[in-house]
């Protein structure tokens, strides 16, 4: 590459030139330097290319525009590769309704999971290469019939509500459900179904059929879900063509009626048909077995649990009931002992107390009632046994056994006189009696 360099130097100026008073002069102008200029980046490679290929700048600006618009078809058609049904291309542009609109497109891998920017990516290609300005151009035939095939496929897909409705009679993307009697893995055969039923529901997200580690709630959530689906799928695309003559109103009319009622029972069916998938997935499901299983195991394990609990408590309540009764049986052994060993006690001690008085009495006897020598005269022996009997009344068992232990061995008169005198006066100093109640001992 030759490199041209330029020198540039700036006039003088001129001598009658005479600035405004309000111009300053603040720097004055450097001197001129002389610079080599060369084309960098971009700029350098098209000038790079231009001179490789001798090309003019039009020249070379017309063929990479060429070059640029090649790549932007190979990347559209790089993404959208479906190849073209020579069948497809013959087709009928009036029979559209009859017509495949993603395969027209070449879309038919995706269908109703097109996106806008595809849909428009895909038409943008088709129309490049049948577009019937460029058939003619390059010496084909100029046949335009597959063009407003296009055209047409493009109308529908782009607009909302007309899309809508010819993918609820797109039958290429429905899946067909399997037969009871397939042996398959249930979750590879029925996913997909549901999941091509999904997209006509309202709601939204919509569960899936899952697999086999879902929970029962999961099964029961889908279940029930799908036993109340809410579709929006309709019909309308398969309507009649209603005439637009407005002198035959009547006939207008009956159309709407036809189409109408072919509507709601083209509704009623396909509603009977998704109601028969869902039953045919419920019996080969093998999940709802296995959560019977389970439910009846859990069944089985409390009512277990529970007659071990009913066994326990009522072991319980009998080891009480004879522990109790044990326990009332030793009590009344226990009371018959008492009242014996009371009895006992009571008849031991009445005899002590009989045996006690006997050795006052006979103490008294044996002092001969306190008369000294000679027998003593009757009214002092009454006297004396009226004093020991009195006082025989008036003292306890304990007391009394205590003063004929004292007595025990005494033989002289005035000793056995003192102790029972000290009885007398034990007796009145408790209050018990008093001593003008004491004829003899006092």
């Amino acid at each position: 590459m030759n490199v041209v360099a330029t020198s540039h130097s700036l006039p003088p100026a001129e001598p009658e030139w005479v600035h405004e008073g309000s111009f300053h002069i603040l720097e004055q102008l450097s001197k001129p330097v002389h610079r080599n200029l060369e084309p960098v980046g971009p700029h350098y490679l098209a000038h790079a290319r231009r001179k490789r290929h001798h090309r003019t700048f039009s020249e070379d600006d017309r063929i990479v525009a060429a070059q640029q618009a090649k790549n932007v078809e190979d990347a559209d058609s790089g993404e959208i590769s479906e190849p073209e049904d020579p069948l497809l291309l013959q087709r009928d542009p009036k029979d559209w309704k009859n017509q495949d609109h993603y395969a027209v497109l070449g879309l038919s891998k995706y269908r109703w999971k097109a996106t806008d920017e595809q849909i428009k990516k895909a038409h943008r290609r088709k129309v490049l290469k049948h577009h019937p300005d460029k058939k003619a151009a390059a010496g084909g035939v100029d046949d335009d019939n597959f063009f407003k095939c296009i055209q047409k496929a493009m109308e529908i897909l782009t607009d909302p509500i007309k899309r809508r409705q010819y993918d609820s009679v797109d039958e290429s993307a429905d899946i067909d459900p399997p037969s009871r009697k397939s042996k398959a893995n249930i979750y590879k055969l029925w996913n997909p179904v549901f999941d091509s039923e999904a997209r006509f529901s309202k709601k939204k997200p919509v569960p899936r059929f899952g697999d086999d580690k879902s929970t029962k709630v999961e099964v029961e959530e889908f279940y029930n879900f799908w036993y109340n689906f809410d579709s929006w799928r309709t019909f309308e695309y398969l309507d009649e063509d209603v005439p637009d003559d407005n002198e035959n109103r009547d006939q207008k009319r009956h159309v709407e009626r036809k189409n109408k009622a072919a509507r709601a029972k083209r509704k009623t069916e396909d509603t009977a048909r998704l109601r028969k998938a869902v039953d045919d997935a419920l019996a080969m499901d093998v999940r709802l077995q296995k959560f019977r299983k389970e439910e009846r195991l859990q069944k089985d394990a409390k009512k277990i649990a529970r007659e071990a609990e009913e066994k326990r408590l009522a072991d319980e309540a009998k080891k009480k009931a004879e522990d109790e009764a044990k326990r009332k049986e030793e009590e009344e052994t226990a009371l018959k002992a008492s009242k014996a060993d009371a009895k006992k006690a009571k008849e031991a001690a009445k005899n002590a107390a009989k045996k006690n008085k006997r050795v006052l009495r006979k103490g008294a006897e044996d002092a001969n009632y306190f008369h000294g020598e000679g027998s003593a005269p009757s009214d002092v022996i009454t006297n004396v046994l009226a004093d020991v009997e009195l006082l025989i009344t008036k003292l306890d068992n304990e007391e009394l056994d205590s003063l004929a232990k004292r007595l025990a061995g005494l033989k002289v008169g005035e000793e056995i006189k003192a102790v029972l005198v000290d009885g007398v006066h034990s007796i009145v100093s408790k209050g018990s009696s008093k001593d003008g109640d004491f004829k003899v001992l006092k």
